[in-house]
């Protein structure tokens, strides 16, 4: 299968460079013309994944047209993005989608959007604990490949596996979006117990609270408890809400420090999902009779709705009640 990588930040660059680092050609589309002629004529993307030489069997374009001749594309966009970039798309193509969000104004998974931008395309999610420099240096990797026809994914399992990155199949596509999706909101709560020096005790409790709200709206959607539990949900939210190298952690931890939410945001190149996924799933799962409080503090911080020690106190004096 002929791949071609859709987005050149540094997860799609990490992707870009494990699929070709057994010598087999990968196409990688960059927004930016410096990271195209960097990843060409360098072999580096200084911009998203510095200090990582990739292989010369990845060559950038930033023309979508060049993907026409893919037989397989791996869509590492923003979630926000996700609709104008597949609508663009060659018609047809199975599509595998890396994006973590929900759809701010719809409430559509990604995998949602995708069918409506591209009904004749089969869709596959692609999702895990997976920090990109830690993939691009060939560290041992394992994430769930999630897709409703069996047959493909099987097929696009043996394409994208590799010795130390290891893809386990699903066809809950649903539970594999909401473990992506609801993770990012609740690194954002840890990073802030982090930054207010709340303690591990308090980082435990917040990961293990979180992943009962994340199972209660998942299985509310249709998601699975074994998916959930799996890679793609607890395994992807231990990783991102334990280490600064996350982005989501790392805004919570400058919200728990006391900084305005506004000035964190405008300063980073890269995106937090969990900052604009937060708002869309307070409303669905307020739409679907689903508490999840830390969501809803996640919330309040972000739009500075309430100060930081009135959004703990609060957390902490709800009503006491069975696990």
């Amino acid at each position: 299968m002929k791949v071609g990588v859709i987005g050149a930040g540094a997860w799609g660059t990490a992707l870009a460079q494990t699929l070709a680092s057994q010598g087999e050609h990968v196409r990688l589309w960059a927004l930016e013309p410096d990271v195209v002629s960097a990843v060409n004529e360098d072999h580096l993307n200084p911009l998203y994944l510095p200090n990582i030489p990739l292989s010369p069997a990845v060559d950038a374009t930033g023309d979508m047209a060049d993907m026409a001749d893919r037989d397989l594309l791996l869509i590492v966009c923003p979630a926000q993005h996700l609709r104008t970039i597949v609508t663009g798309l060659p018609a047809g193509l199975p599509l595998v989608l890396c994006s973590k969000g929900i759809e701010a104004g719809s409430g559509l998974l990604m995998s949602e959007v995708a069918r409506q931008a591209q009904p004749r395309s089969p869709i596959g999610v692609l999702s895990g604990p997976t920090f990109a420099h830690e993939v691009a240096r060939g560290l041992p990797t394992a994430i769930t490949l999630a897709c409703e026809d069996a047959e493909l994914a099987d097929r696009i399992a043996a394409r994208v596996a590799r010795p130390a990155f290891r893809p386990y199949v699903s066809d809950d596509v649903v539970g594999a979006e909401i473990g992506g999706a609801v993770k990012n909101v609740l690194a954002i709560a840890c990073g802030v117990a982090e930054g207010a020096g709340l303690g591990l005790n308090a980082r435990a409790s917040l990961i293990s609270r979180g992943f009962a709200e994340m199972t209660r709206f998942g299985l509310a959607r249709g998601a699975r408890v074994e998916t959930l539990s799996g890679l793609s949900g607890l395994g992807d939210l231990v990783l991102t809400c334990s280490s600064t190298n996350s982005r989501n952690f790392s805004l919570g931890k400058g919200l728990g420090e006391g900084k305005p939410a506004g000035e964190l945001l405008a300063n980073r190149r890269t995106v937090a999902e969990g900052a604009f996924t937060a708002p869309v799933l307070r409303e669905a799962a307020r739409a679907a009779s689903v508490e999840m409080p830390v969501v809803e503090a996640v919330c309040a911080l972000l739009e500075d709705a309430a100060p930081l020690g009135e959004v703990i106190d609060a957390l902490l004096a709800r009503p006491l009640r069975p696990e």
